[in-house]
């Protein structure tokens, strides 16, 4: 399995009372899309969420966070979130909030 099913389903309910969330494939895991544009995700070890340059220090800020980098290179805007944040409510609701507040704000595809 590319990525835990069991993170992918705690997202799935904590994202399911919003209108335009949609899933799809990508960089061998799961991504959750908000209106067309990437939200947050899962992979083989852990998570992601695009919070945006603007949220970046608040979302590094929390305990599990760290800046995503898949070719060992930081990516702008995207952090990786370690297991342990998805089993925790709060900090859950916190970086998908920090996800909510930049990636709501782009145009719709």
């Amino acid at each position: 399995m590319a990525y835990d099913e069991g993170q992918a389903q705690l997202l799935r309910d904590h994202l399911a009372h919003y209108d335009g969330i949609t899933e799809r494939k990508m960089f061998g895991g799961l991504c959750f899309m908000y209106r067309g544009n990437m939200l947050c995700g899962v992979h083989t070890k852990g998570g992601m969420a695009r919070v945006g340059k603007d949220n970046m220090d608040a979302a590094l800020a929390l305990d599990g966070i760290s800046p995503l980098s898949f070719t060992r290179r930081p990516m702008g805007g995207m952090v990786d979130v370690a297991d342990e944040v998805f089993e925790d409510d709060a900090r859950r609701d916190e970086i998908l909030r920090l996800c909510f507040d930049f990636v709501g704000a782009l145009a719709a595809k």
